[in-house]
Order: C-alpha cells, then structure tokens, then sequence
C-alpha cells in the first residue's frame, strides 16, 4: 500500500512538467492570435486543444488518485462530473479533500470545455469562450497544482512513515 502512495506521488509530480507546457501553449497562441488575425481561426483550434488537454492531463491524475488511494472510481454516465466532485472531499479515514472547493469549481469550466471539445467541429467553437477560458488557465492551473502538490507531500509522508 505505501509503494502505491509513492507511485501516485511520482505520477502527480511528473504530469506537472507537461500541464505547465500546455497551459503555455494555450497562452502562446492566444498571444500570437492578436498580432495575426489571419491566423486566428487555426490559433483558436490550438488554444481549444491545449485547453482539453489540460483537463484531460488534471484527470487522468484523478483517475490515479480514485483507483490507488481511494480504490474506487466513479463509474456511468456522470463519471467525469462525478470524479471531479470525488476529489473535492475529504475521505475520511483515507484522505483529505485533494481540491479546494475554489479549485474544484474553476475545472468544473475546463470540464464541461473538454466535452465540447471531443463533441463538436473545430470551426464551431466559440472564439470569445476560448480566449475567456485561456485568460483563466493560468490561475485555474496555479490553484490545481498547488492543491495537487500538497495532496503529493501528504502521500510522500505516508509513505516515508509506513
């Protein structure tokens, strides 16, 4: 069990490198779209991407903390929705809340961007709610680090004690 603790600690450290990377190319392209107007249409398409997947990237981590630390993930129709509230509360007896309810609700944007994303054409997304969400990546992204880290010290102490 502690070997397990160490393992999601190492996952949740690791995915930080590349979340930073996709947070920067959502702002890169935002940036880039201001001083080439023609290419805004192609920029947007690259900020909606990174976008997803810095959700994606933040799931997957809650995948791992549902299925190592907690041993049960939610499952149906809701699931993604389900997971994200999972990881905003304590269990007690196993953890602590893993997100602040600020946290929480600031994915629960990028949550229900990362549907439209995987539902509908590029061409079809909305310019503004892109350029709406990458100007809040940032601080969305500080907050789901600094939660996730913290969550990684508390597993890193679990495990050096056990």
């Amino acid at each position: 069990m502690i070997e397990r603790y160490a393992l999601v600690s190492g996952r949740i450290r690791a995915e930080m490198a590349d979340l930073d990377r996709v947070v920067e190319r959502a702002i890169q392209a935002m940036r880039h779209s201001r001083t080439s107007p023609a290419e805004q249409p192609f920029l947007v398409d690259a900020a909606a991407l990174n976008l997803h997947d810095f959700y994606t990237g933040i799931e997957r981590l809650f995948q791992q903390i549902a299925l190592n630390v907690d041993r049960v993930a939610p499952e149906g129709r809701d699931w993604h929705r389900e997971l994200l509230r999972q990881m905003s509360v304590e269990a007690p007896g196993i953890r602590p809340a893993v997100l602040s309810a600020e946290t929480a609700r600031a994915l629960d944007e990028y949550l229900r961007f990362r549907h439209v994303v995987r539902n509908v054409y590029a061409f079809e997304f909305d310019p503004d709610r892109v350029w709406r969400l990458v100007e809040r990546v940032g601080g969305c992204h500080a907050r789901a680090r600094a939660d996730l880290l913290a969550f990684s010290d508390y597993l890193e102490n679990l495990a050096r004690a056990g």
